[in-house]
C-alpha cells in the first residue's frame, strides 16, 4: 500500500522550494548588475575635449641703447585693453617713440638750432602735453617719431620769441614750459606768459613754487603741499587752468611726493633722469641705485612710470636723436614680428569680453 504524503508535508516542501529559488535570485543579482555595468562601461566610447592652449605673450622690446640697469616698465594693468589699444589701426603704430627734451637757459642759440634741425632731419615732430598724455594712456595716434620740448623755469616772453616761436609758426611745433609759481614773480612776467598761453603754443605746466626746492621722501608734508598744491592755486588764479603735468623741480622726487601728486590730480611727472625715450606702455626706469650715476634716483620702487618719466638734457639730446630713431624702428619691427601671437592671444582670451579689434 502506497503511503500518501500529508498536506502539511506537501506544503512544507513547496515553501522550502520557493524560498530556495528566492535565495538563489537574491544572491545572484549583485553579480548580474555589476557585470552589466562593467559591460556598458567597456562599450561606451570616451569623449575628450580639446582646450586650446593659451599662447605666451612675447617679452617687452629691449633697446640696445639702454643702460643695463635701465629696464622697460609697463603700466597698463589690463593686458586685453593694452593689446586692443596697441593693435587698433586708428591708434599710433607700434614702435611710435617719444623723445622728451629738457632745456634750461638757452645761452647758445646755435646749439639749440642744431638740435631742432637734427630733429627735423630725422623726421621728428613736436607734440603737445595733451597729446602726449593721451598717447601714453590710450595710444592715440601721434607722429611715429615725436618729441616733447620742455623749457624749464619761468622766462619772459622774449625767450620764447627768439627761440621757439619760429618753429611754431613754420612747423606748428608747441613747447611746454615748466613754470615755477614764485610768490615774488612780477605781474608783468605773469601777464606776458598769460598771453603766450592764450596764443596756444606755449603750454605752461607746474614745476613747483620755490625754484631751489628739491623734493624727496624726507621732505615735510608742508613743503610737498606747498610745491604741488601751491602750483594748482597759482595756475587757477593766473592761467585759469589746472596743470596735469609736474616737472619735478631740480630732479628731486620720491614715493611720498608722487603719491601726493596723484592725490591732487597730476597725471604726468618728469624727472631729470636720462634713461631713454618712451613708448606706449614702455618706460625705461631703474630698480636700484647705479653707482656710476649716483644722482639718478631709482624710479622702479615707486611703481608709477607715468609720474617718473625720463627726459634728455639739452646737452645730451643732439647725440641721442639717432639712437631714439633707431629704437623706434627696431621696436616697430619687433612688434610686427610678434603681432600674430598677440592677436591670437587677444582672440582667445580677450575678444569675448572686450570685443574684436576694430578693422582698418
Amino acid at each position: 500500500m502506497i503511503k500518501q504524503e500529508t498536506p502539511i508535508t506537501h506544503i512544507a516542501f513547496r515553501v522550502t522550494s520557493i524560498l530556495t529559488i528566492i535565495f538563489i535570485l537574491i544572491s545572484c543579482e549583485p553579480f548580474t548588475t555589476t557585470s552589466l555595468q562593467q559591460n556598458a562601461a567597456s562599450t561606451t566610447p570616451s569623449i575628450t575635449v580639446d582646450t586650446p592652449a593659451v599662447p605666451a605673450l612675447p617679452a617687452a622690446y629691449q633697446s640696445q641703447f639702454l643702460n643695463a640697469l635701465d629696464v622697460p616698465h609697463s603700466y597698463i594693468e589690463d593686458t586685453c585693453q593694452y593689446l586692443r589699444n596697441k593693435w587698433n589701426p586708428a591708434n599710433a603704430k607700434p614702435g611710435t617713440v617719444v623723445m622728451v627734451i629738457m632745456f634750461k637757459e638757452i645761452s647758445n642759440p646755435l646749439d639749440f638750432h642744431k638740435i631742432m634741425l637734427e630733429l627735423q632731419t630725422q623726421g621728428f615732430q613736436a607734440i603737445s602735453t595733451k597729446k602726449f598724455l593721451a598717447f601714453m594712456e590710450r595710444n592715440i595716434k601721434i607722429p611715429p617719431r615725436s618729441v616733447l620740448l620742455i623749457q624749464d623755469g619761468s622766462y619772459e616772453a622774449r625767450n620764447f620769441d627768439k627761440t621757439f616761436r619760429e618753429y611754431w609758426e613754420v612747423l606748428d611745433w608747441p613747447v611746454v614750459n615748466g613754470w615755477v609759481s614764485e610768490p615774488g614773480a612780477s605781474e608783468a612776467l605773469w601777464n606776458e606768459n598769460i598771453e603766450l598761453e592764450k596764443e596756444g603754443w606755449v603750454d605752461h605746466q607746474a614745476a613747483g613754487v620755490i625754484s631751489d626746492t628739491i623734493l624727496s621722501d624726507d621732505s615735510s608734508k608742508a613743503v610737498i603741499t606747498r610745491e604741488l598744491d601751491g602750483s594748482l592755486s597759482a595756475f587757477a588764479e593766473h592761467y585759469g587752468k589746472t596743470p596735469y603735468a609736474f616737472i619735478w623741480p631740480n630732479g628731486g622726487f620720491g614715493l611720498r611726493p608722487v603719491q601726493a601728486a596723484r592725490q591732487l590730480g597730476y597725471q604726468l611727472g618728469f624727472t631729470s633722469n636720462m634713461r631713454g625715450p618712451v613708448m606706449y606702455n614702455w618706460v625705461p626706469l631703474a630698480d636700484q641705485l647705479d653707482s656710476e650715476r649716483p644722482s639718478y634716483i631709482p624710479e622702479g620702487p615707486i611703481n608709477d612710470p607715468l609720474m617718473t618719466l625720463p627726459r634728455y638734457p639739452a646737452d645730451e639730446a643732439l647725440n641721442a636723436i639717432d639712437a631714439v630713431r633707431v629704437s623706434g624702428d627696431e621696436s616697430a619691427a619687433y612688434q610686427e614680428a610678434n603681432k600674430a601671437v598677440e592677436i591670437n592671444y587677444y582672440d582667445l582670451i580677450c575678444k569675448s569680453t572686450h570685443g574684436p579689434i576694430p578693422n582698418p
